[in-house]
């Protein structure tokens, strides 16, 4: 990797700053915030000094040869896992809740947490995606109320949409009927004792939920390692109940037990009447982790509204003695321009109806596709929606970008990279990995592409150091800007320079291809 030679260069120069790259091509391919001599050799070609910065000029032949590798998987995928061997890495997302639709919110977590999965696999490191199900809490209580209550068909005849009904039509009657709280409760109470009918209902709600989620991994192509929700815990907490006891971190307080810290609100550990938390249940979590897999790191893409619970949760991790670094990916909401998304009200988007009008939006820029390429499309145009964004910002819900087929978007890249591919089915060159004749002078929009490929794998260590997918899509749309403005310009067929065009259109493929693996986004041969 290029970044990487440079830097150590630099640190032998004295430098350990911030290595960027220049906003505009004519100041070099890279700049430091300092007066630095480096003498030019076969990496660097030559330094300008201005306004306090160096701009370093890398060599064309070194730019080429970071290039050339894009195009032998093999390889580049064992020099990618250098970067994490013989580190583990554990990754907490997508976490539905049962007994409710798989809705939009879901999805930045299920997207998110996935892509970071395969970005860090790629990069060497074992992982583990665990998903970790909303399965336990007073919520139970309130829909065993209205299962009991409202339903006339057998619970194990319900959809997870007559769930979701029965679970909305409580809330609102106990707007008028406060006492249906105290009801829930005290079925929720008979859950946690393993009371029969309480927890065969409770067992019926997981298994019809359990198949709609994989219906919708299904679609999503997502696999994740192992499913455990919350209730798998419960047996466990009472041994990290204990161990916070023997570490003197817990105290009673107004007949809870609760551990203080320093610089935020207390946490609960066990509640007056004994009943143990959300908070309880995941220090058991972490517990198991820990000694199942002995991680070096833990990430949670979960969303900014538990930014205090895992602060928490970390907070006690160490006092614990934990060693694990973790991580709180904090994706923001997914909201409505009026506000967030609430089951409870019915004011919520379901993901199946999204994938529905996304497939229409499809149909019309490909009507003549099949089906699973019309899918591919419009999983495209979903997921890049989301993947392109910051996590840590809130996405307001606007089906007209959502929907977009062209600028910023999924199918532009899948676009792009069937138009590489068509490219490469009408040239008679068989040897498209290797630069065989390289110009002497090249375009500037040739350059500009080589400049931009030669940056893949540093894009892949960034995304993967700051835990952000947008990374790689922000440079895989680059990446195609940049290709197609060299397409629009230049032809490739016939040309005395086929054979080098044929090069930046292969490797352009290359990069789209795996880029867009790594998002989860699947590539199309004809568009």
């Amino acid at each position: 990797m290029i970044r990487g030679e440079l830097i150590e260069l630099l640190k032998k120069k004295g430098f350990e700053g911030k290595v960027d790259h220049p906003g505009v091509e004519k100041f070099g391919d890279y700049a430091v915030r300092a007066d630095v001599d480096l003498e030019p050799d076969d990496l660097i070609e030559k330094t300008e000094k201005v306004a306090g910065f160096t701009n370093i000029f890398i060599k064309k032949e070194a730019l080429l040869k970071e290039v050339e590798k894009l195009n032998y998987e093999i390889e580049l995928k064992n020099e990618l896992a250098t970067h994490g061997k013989g580190k583990t890495m554990v990754i907490d997302y997508s976490a539905p809740n049962i007994a409710k639709p798989f809705g939009i919110g879901h999805l930045r977590s299920t997207d998110i947490g996935q892509a970071i999965y395969n970005i860090y696999k790629i990069l060497g490191w074992k992982c583990i995606g665990d998903n970790h199900l909303g399965d336990w809490g007073t919520q139970f209580g309130k829909l065993i109320v209205a299962i009991k209550k409202w339903n006339e068909k057998a619970v194990e005849e319900l959809s997870i949409d007559d769930l979701e009904r029965l679970y909305v039509k409580f809330h609102t009657e106990a707007e008028k009927n406060p006492e249906m709280e105290d009801e829930a409760r005290e079925w929720f109470v008979k859950l946690e004792n393993g009371e029969a009918e309480a927890k065969d209902i409770w067992q019926k709600c997981i298994e019809i939920s359990l198949k709609e989620f994989d219906k919708v991994y299904e679609v999503l192509g997502v696999k994740i390692d192992q499913t455990l929700g919350e209730s798998f815990y419960l047996d466990k907490m009472p041994a990290v109940i204990e161990a916070m006891e023997k570490k003197g971190i817990t105290k009673k307080s107004e007949g809870a037990e609760i551990i203080e810290f320093k610089n935020m609100s207390p946490a609960m550990v066990k509640k007056s009447n004994e009943t143990t938390t959300y908070f309880t249940r995941d220090m058991a979590t972490v517990k198991y982790r820990i000694e199942k897999w002995k991680p070096d790191l833990i990430i949670y893409e979960v969303g900014s509204d538990q930014i205090l619970h895992f602060r928490q949760v970390f907070e006690t991790a160490k006092m614990l003695g934990y060693r694990a670094n973790f991580v709180h990916v904090a994706h923001g909401m997914m909201r409505w321009a009026t506000g967030k998304f609430s089951t409870r009200k019915g004011d919520t988007i379901h993901l199946s109806e999204v994938i529905e009008k996304a497939m229409e939006e499809a149909k019309k820029i490909a009507p003549e596709n099949t089906k699973e390429k019309i899918m591919a499309v419009a999983i495209g145009a979903i997921k890049f929606n989301d993947l392109s964004q910051d996590p840590k910002k809130d996405i307001i819900f606007d089906w007209e970008r959502v929907m977009s087929m062209d600028g910023n978007s999924g199918p532009y890249l899948q676009y792009t990279y069937a138009r590489c591919q068509s490219v490469l089915e009408k040239t008679k060159i068989l040897e498209q990995k290797n630069i065989n004749e390289v110009p002497i002078d090249f375009k500037p929009e040739e350059m500009s592409l080589v400049r931009e490929l030669s940056k893949f794998e540093e894009k892949l260590v960034e995304s993967a150091e700051r835990f952000n997918p947008a990374v790689i899509a922000e440079y895989l749309l680059l990446v195609a800007r940049k290709y197609n403005e060299f397409y629009g310009k230049y032809r490739i067929i016939g040309e005395t320079e086929e054979v080098w065009r044929i090069f930046l259109t292969k490797t352009t493929s290359s990069v789209l291809k795996l880029g867009l693996e790594l998002l989860g986004i699947k590539t199309i041969e004809k568009m």
